[in-house]
C-alpha cells in the first residue's frame, strides 16, 4: 500500500493528498517534518536526503518532490489527469514547473512573515515585496484563464494540483488583494472537489 510520509499543514503534502484523494488511492500517511520532526532522523533521512516532506513508499519505490510525485501517481492510476496527448501533457507540466519557479517563490516571504513569524519580527519590506510579486504573477495567470475551466482548458489536470494549492492559500492570507475575477472562478470550481475540499481547503493555515 502506498505509504506517505508528511504532515497534512504542508502546502507540498497538500499537492499529494489532493491527487490521492482524486483517484482514490489506498494509502497511509504519516506525519513528518514540522512540529512531528523526524525529517533529520536516519531512517527518513535514507528515504529522502533532503529532509523535507513529502516522501512517498510505493511498495518499495520511493520518490520526493511533491510535483513528481503527483505526475507518478497520476501515470500509475489514470483517471485522466495526466493527459495522454503530448502537447496537452507538456502545457500541464508547464504549468506545474511555473509554479516551481515563479508563484511559489513569489509568495514565500508574505506566507512566511504573516503566518510564521511573530509579529515583533515581521520584515515588513520582504512581505510587501512578496505580495506584489505573487500578485503580478496570479495576474498573469488571471488573464491566461480567460474563456478556460481550468489551467489547460476544458479538463482538470496535473497542471491544476500544484496551481490550486497556492491559490487557496492566497485566499486565506491576511491581506488586501485585489480582484482576480478567473482566478477566484477557478477556485471556486475547485471547491466544488470532495478531494480539495478535504485535503486543502478545509485546513488552516499554520
Amino acid at each position: 500500500m502506498l505509504k506517505v510520509y508528511g504532515r497534512a499543514n504542508s502546502i507540498n503534502v497538500q499537492k499529494v493528498m489532493w491527487i490521492i484523494g482524486e483517484l482514490n488511492i489506498p494509502h497511509t500517511r504519516e506525519d513528518v517534518g514540522g512540529q512531528f520532526g523526524k525529517t533529520k532522523e536516519d531512517w527518513y533521512l535514507k528515504m529522502n536526503p533532503n529532509s523535507v516532506v513529502p516522501t512517498i513508499d510505493d511498495d518499495g519505490f520511493v520518490l520526493w518532490e511533491s510535483n513528481s510525485i503527483v505526475r507518478y501517481l497520476a501515470a500509475k492510476h489514470g483517471g485522466g489527469l495526466l493527459p495522454t496527448d503530448l502537447k496537452a501533457r507538456a502545457d500541464a507540466e508547464r504549468w506545474m514547473d511555473w509554479l516551481l519557479t515563479v508563484l511559489g517563490p513569489a509568495m514565500r516571504d508574505v506566507f512566511w512573515g504573516l503566518v510564521r513569524t511573530p509579529p515583533e519580527q515581521r520584515d515588513a519590506k520582504a512581505i510587501e515585496d512578496s505580495r506584489t510579486k505573487s500578485l503580478a504573477a496570479l495576474q498573469l495567470l488571471d488573464r491566461h484563464l480567460a474563456g478556460r475551466d481550468y489551467v489547460c482548458g476544458s479538463s482538470f489536470t496535473v497542471g491544476d494540483i500544484p496551481l490550486g494549492v497556492y491559490v487557496s492559500r492566497w485566499y486565506k492570507l491576511p491581506i488586501e488583494r485585489p480582484s482576480l475575477p478567473n482566478v477566484e472562478k477557478l477556485l471556486g470550481r475547485f471547491k466544488q472537489r470532495a478531494a480539495f475540499k478535504t485535503h486543502v481547503d478545509g485546513i488552516p493555515l499554520t
